[in-house]
């Protein structure tokens, strides 16, 4: 087991500085002189020139590239040439809020897709099978930036039960941070008002977010559960007489985890990269919003920063799914 922990640390470091190369060299290549867009319309050249100078924009690629690995081991991201922030600061503000709008979509996503599509597998071909493969084609089918705007029509304006957008009322103060992630500050706090009222914003932009990856999960456990039902040792644990429950959820559910779990490590970082338009639509203040309006200034110190950081999460999960495959099945820890 520690050998090959060993291995997958490797491939981890190596993807890491591969990350760190294609995003520092897109930034570096993209059109627009992001010096000259923070001096504003009325700059002079010399202005223009002290800001470059400023924030190291008059240097050669190779030697922006290696300032900014170094500051990066240091946890200095550098500086946002549109707020004036150092990145980090920014990040560590934002973080928090994209992490608990995944999280919140990934276990609805999970928990709601594992039950439907195991029920879809135990009443193949009924009508309460249709339904659910109906719902998780529509869930792949449909466009996200589509389908956040229709749930803002219908929740928000139409039936006035949901908040259109942001994160909290504009008189509500946010509980003393514990994990910076307002619904778990809140529950630890016992501020059940302020739980209440940050779940009524959380939920549209969360329910959005996870139909995508609750459409795929039905599908990938529908199938991997039928293959696993018609198995042999299937037939002996019914011929045994063990429950029906006890029959799919122990012996046919667990040996249908291994695709569900790759399925799931894929899925995360969809999320992540996926919360750009969700955050821009229901206007989250997370690492999504933050990356598009540094975008459109072409601030790249930021994009960077929220690219390392998704880039880091996404590694991290499909590492530890990697432990948990070897954790179900022996065999691949000799791989």
């Amino acid at each position: 087991m520690i050998g090959y922990l060993a291995r997958r640390l490797v491939v981890f470091s190596i993807m890491l500085l591969g990350l760190l190369c294609i995003t520092f060299t897109i930034a570096n290549i993209a059109p627009g002189d992001p010096a000259a867009l923070a001096a504003g319309p009325n700059a002079t050249k010399a202005m223009v020139e002290t800001l470059r100078k400023e924030y190291g924009l008059d240097r050669s690629f190779p030697e922006q590239f290696v300032t900014y690995v170094q500051g990066i081991m240091r946890g200095d991201l550098g500086k946002s040439i549109s707020t004036g922030r150092p990145v980090a600061q920014e990040l560590a503000a934002r973080l928090p809020n994209t992490i608990e709008l995944v999280l919140l979509a990934m276990c609805f996503g999970i928990v709601v897709g594992v039950a439907l599509g195991g029920i879809a597998a135990v009443w193949r071909d009924t009508a309460i099978d249709q339904a659910i493969r109906l719902f998780s084609v529509s869930g792949i089918a449909l466009p996200t930036f589509w389908l956040a705007i229709l749930m803002q029509l219908v929740f928000a304006v139409w039936l006035d039960l949901l908040p259109v957008s942001g994160r909290l009322g504009l008189v509500t103060n946010k509980p003393e941070a514990i994990t910076h992630m307002i619904l778990l500050d809140s529950l630890l706090r016992g501020q059940w008002n302020t739980f209440r009222e940050a779940l009524s914003f959380i939920l549209m932009p969360a329910l959005v977010l996870s139909f995508p990856c609750l459409a795929s999960i039905i599908r990938v456990t529908r199938a991997e559960m039928i293959e696993a039902l018609a198995q042999d040792y299937i037939l002996s644990a019914r011929a045994k007489g063990l429950s029906r429950f006890k029959v799919q959820v122990k012996h046919a559910l667990r040996n249908a985890l291994l695709p569900i779990l790759a399925l799931i490590g894929l899925r995360y970082g969809w999320m992540l990269g996926g919360t750009a338009l969700v955050e821009t639509v229901f206007d989250w203040p997370g690492l999504g919003l933050l990356v598009v309006n540094s975008a459109l200034l072409s601030d790249f110190k930021p994009v960077l920063g929220v690219t390392l950081i998704i880039g880091l999460n996404v590694m991290l999960v499909n590492l530890i799914i990697d432990i948990l495959y070897a954790v179900i099945d022996p065999r691949l820890r000799q791989y």
